[in-house]
């Protein structure tokens, strides 16, 4: 009986030991992904992109027609917030195109509430508030991404909507920090910081998808991105 179970244990054992070092690797691989070569190189271009755009946005024929500077400043907003989630998430199948395509809406929709604030969907008045709209107070980036977090596990969604909480934070974050280079950031309830410098922005932009993505595993998100995307989770 002895040998029985001294064989029973010894055969459990180098079970669980290959099955957590499987865990264990995946979990590594998952990490070094996020600062893969391709996932640096899509940071880069998107500060890269920052860069170039910007300037275009600044052209008088663009400043002189306010809905066209309105349009195109609120695209360049989407464009930023889905370009960022796709470096967290790579886009290996049709599901992870929708995916960023939600996160460059939500970057974008944000501006409505300049229209909500000024009570008209006259462009004059949502343009000259006398302060900020309340979805611009980066105070309720953490609020909003972790409320989003309790209904989801209070409505024990599935798996495949851990990133939603994610995706919010990285969208509306990169919203701020581009707002933030001509009024700074509004931090209620302590009032407004100083105009990020420029170079702080794009750097802050740039390197935000790689921070989202080192906060996700350090609370376990990366993990089911990883099983729900594949491991190699890089553009």
């Amino acid at each position: 009986m002895r040998g029985f179970y001294s064989k029973l244990d010894s055969s459990s054992v180098s079970t669980v030991v290959p099955l957590n070092l499987a865990v264990e690797t995946e979990k590594a691989q998952a990490l070094l992904q996020t600062f893969s070569t391709a996932s640096l190189l899509a940071s880069g271009g998107l500060g890269a992109f920052c860069f170039l755009v910007d300037p275009f946005l600044a052209l008088p024929f663009i400043q002189e027609h306010l809905w066209l500077r309105a349009v195109l400043d609120n695209a360049v907003h989407g464009i930023i917030g889905l370009w960022s989630w796709a470096i967290v998430i790579g886009l290996k199948k049709k599901s992870d195109f929708y995916e960023v395509v939600l996160a460059g809406f939500l970057a974008s929709i944000i501006d409505l509430d300049h229209f909500y604030m000024a009570g008209s969907w006259s462009l004059t008045k949502a343009v000259s508030l006398p302060r900020r709209p309340p979805l611009h107070c980066s105070s309720l980036i953490p609020v909003l991404s972790f409320s989003l977090r309790l209904i989801m596990w209070f409505c024990r969604l599935k798996d495949s909507w851990c990133s939603l909480p994610w995706m919010l934070f990285i969208s509306l974050s990169s919203h701020h920090i581009r707002d933030g280079v001509r009024r700074g950031l509004w931090l209620w309830p302590f009032g407004n910081t100083a105009p990020i410098s420029y170079w702080l922005y794009l750097s802050v932009t740039a390197t935000l998808p790689h921070l989202c993505s080192v906060l996700m595993y350090l609370t376990g998100t990366r993990d089911m991105i990883s099983s729900k995307h594949g491991i190699a989770i890089d553009v």
